[in-house]
């Protein structure tokens, strides 16, 4: 293995990539022939554009359809990560990681930590208790392990998708159909609110995981993929921790369990931020996030990897029938680091 100083991850929502034919939900007749080629010939062309030595897929139904997009000469050098007989039944994050690079075996983790708690009797008199009883991710959580240095050390890479913000369907619970004048008018709100709390419970289970893994270890660790909020957003304040970005200083911070948003260094070098991966009513946002350990934040006193640039491919979402065009709902992340160890 060479040590290599440089050193790229990014990030893709696949919109719902299945083999033709197969259904997506309700569609029961899944993607034409037609549509599917073109998906598979844009998010070829999209990856040999953008080459990174790891790529997190989001929407992901079948293991054939991945390894279709890297059937091409200028992506041979990568080792899909999918479950074993995953065929067209659900949908689950996926990866693509150069071969000599990764390290073990890829593993999706889909319950909660065993100690994980979300109750509290109230902060005060007026608060009512308060308990979620949630015990596994919506989507499982990818996790595997590269080593992009022989003699460096293992880097730690989390490939998510959290619960969407499309309101929680409701219309067949017991309790709305005994009401049903009554709830029908409050569904959405309701929904809304459900899907926040799962979203919120997930990234809750996920910080237990990411702080257990880091607490005191050093252990470089990226976590990417479409969280479904914004980089300031509660969520992603539970996952990062809200770390404190040191402008000025160099080698003087770091925070040990806390997250950095790659977005975030890239909007302090430029004079203008324009960063976003979605677009939903004509709103633009940013859903789909790299997030890194101090070991990549160029301003820590434990720095392994300095902050290069990030990319973002996000012109296609101004187009309106991705099915047709064959691209992703969402904006193609990448971000660049070099080996370059604090002193």
């Amino acid at each position: 293995m060479a040590n290599r100083t440089q050193f790229s991850v990014g990030s893709c929502n696949l919109y719902n990539l299945n083999e033709p034919g197969n259904a997506i939900y309700t569609d029961s007749d899944g993607w034409p022939q037609a549509d599917y080629d073109k998906k598979i010939e844009w998010l070829q062309r999209t990856l040999r554009d953008m080459p990174s030595d790891v790529w997190g897929f989001q929407e992901l139904w079948h293991k054939d359809s991945l390894e279709a997009v890297f059937d091409h000469p200028d992506l041979s050098d990568y080792q899909c990560l999918v479950p074993e007989g995953h065929a067209g039944q659900k949908i689950v994050c996926g990866a693509a990681v150069r071969k000599s690079l990764l390290h073990g075996e890829p593993t999706w983790i889909t319950n909660f930590p065993a100690e994980y708690r979300m109750m509290n009797g109230g902060d005060d008199p007026q608060s009512s208790d308060i308990a979620v009883q949630l015990d596994t991710f919506s989507r499982p959580v990818l996790h595997f392990k590269v080593k992009p240095r022989s003699n460096g050390r293992l880097i730690s890479v989390h490939v998510l998708h959290l619960k969407s913000k499309l309101p929680s369907k409701i219309y067949y619970e017991g309790w709305y159909k005994d009401n049903k004048d009554y709830y029908k008018k409050h569904a959405e709100a309701i929904g809304a609110g459900l899907a926040t709390v799962r979203r919120t419970a997930e990234a809750v289970a996920l910080k237990m995981i990411l702080t257990e893994e880091m607490k005191d270890s050093d252990t470089p660790v990226v976590v990417l993929g479409d969280l479904n909020d914004a980089h300031r957003s509660n969520t992603l304040n539970i996952i990062t921790g809200k770390p404190n970005y040191i402008l000025s200083g160099l080698d003087k911070g770091g925070g040990d369990t806390d997250l950095y948003s790659a977005g975030s260094l890239q909007a302090f070098r430029s004079e203008r931020n324009v960063y976003y991966t979605h677009i939903h009513q004509n709103i633009q946002e940013t859903l789909d996030h790299i997030l890194v350990s101090q070991e990549f934040y160029d301003n820590s006193r434990k720095r392994l990897w300095a902050f290069k640039g990030m990319d973002i491919r996000n012109d296609h979402l101004n187009e309106d029938n991705h099915k047709h065009d064959g691209t992703t709902d969402h904006g193609v992340i990448r971000a660049k680091f070099e080996y370059r160890p604090a002193r």
